[in-house]
Order: C-alpha cells, then structure tokens, then sequence
C-alpha cells in the first residue's frame, strides 16, 4: 500500500529515525526535555513549600473545584492518546488520518487551556490572586507554566501540521511530528504530577 510518500508501508516503520541526521536531532530533543524537567521539579518543589502559606486567604480545598480539574486532566489525557494515533498513522503513511488526529488533538489542547484560563479568571474574580499569598504564587507559577507549555505546544503542532500539508512525509517532518508528540506526552506527564500533588492533595487535606 502506497500513500503520501510514496514508499511501502513496511519501510515506513521509525520514519523519523530514518537518518543519523534525525536521530540526533531526536536525541538533543530529549536533552531539552531533561531541562525541562528540571524547571518543573524546581517550581513543584517551591510550591510543596508554599502551600501551607495562605496568609489568611483562600486554602486549596477552598479554590479548588474538583469535576473542572477532573474534565481538564481527562481532556489533557484524551490528547495525548489522540496525539500517539497521530504518529501512528504517520508510520503507517497515511498522511489524511495523522491529519484528522493532529486536528482533533489540537482541538483537545485548546480546550484545556480554555478550561484553565477559565479557571484562573474565577478565582482572580474571587480575590485570590497571585499577590494575595504565597500559596496562590506558588500555585499560579506552576500550573500557569505548564498551561503556557500547552500552548506553545499547540502553536508548535500546527506549524508541524502545516509543513506536513506542504511536504507530506518524509523523514525531517516525521521528526518534527515525532518531538511535537514526546513534548506533548511529556506535558501529560506533569499534568498527572499537577493533578496529584497540586489539586488531589489539595482537596484531600
């Protein structure tokens, strides 16, 4: 079976690891996101000391709103999975079908963001601002560094979607679509992180 690059699917398998060029490419990739890492486990470790400094203000049990958090941590992991179908479908060189699960996956990613924007204005309205305690600082540092990650990570899927349009698949775009795909796994990791140590914890004490 012959699509989009012309070449059968059974050497289709691993695009992106096709050229040495691409692995090392793929393994600075990794590199990055070891630093990235870092940063979260940093602000993770500033927020676990801030929690309790409230400062008289709203408590986690207080702000937090369990079916929002739960609908964003579903949507988020929805993504992702819709985001490895995507890279399946790339191997498997069917270009129209990575194109409909990049689509419904950016769509997904909007929805989350939609979600925490929406959540950040509710408690801003509430009074419980970054300025209002330590907590809150904490709070809003580290789920407003991952939301704003989500969204360059959407930025980055459709300017990946868009070179796919024009130079279909082949092995630099699938190695692009390949790092758009581990940056949004990695992102789906630390939500679960957000979603046990920030908000579970949070409405648990």
């Amino acid at each position: 079976m012959v699509e989009a690059t012309g070449s059968p699917i059974s050497n289709q398998q691993s695009f992106e690891h096709g050229m040495e060029e691409e692995e090392k490419h793929i393994l600075g990739f990794w590199i990055f996101l070891a630093t990235d890492l870092v940063l979260f486990a940093c602000l993770f470790a500033t927020y676990l000391v801030l929690r309790t400094h409230t400062d008289g203000g709203p408590t986690e049990a207080q702000l937090f709103d369990i079916p929002m958090f739960t609908l964003e941590t579903f949507i988020l992991l929805t993504s992702s999975f819709t985001c490895g179908l995507a890279v399946r479908e790339m191997r498997n060189g069917h270009l129209g079908r990575l194109m409909g699960w990049l689509a419904v996956t950016i769509l997904l990613g909007l929805a989350f963001v939609g979600i925490e924007v929406n959540e950040f204005l509710s408690y801003s309205l509430e009074g419980a601002t970054m300025q209002r305690s330590a907590f809150l600082s904490g709070f809003f540092t580290l789920v407003g560094t991952h939301g704003l990650h989500v969204s360059l990570g959407i930025v980055w899927m459709i300017s990946v979607g868009i070179q796919l349009m024009r130079d279909r698949i082949q092995p630099t775009t699938a190695r692009k679509l390949f790092n758009a795909g581990l940056y949004w796994h990695f992102l789906d990791v630390v939500w679960v992180m957000i979603y046990t140590v920030v908000y579970l914890m949070g409405v648990m004490k």
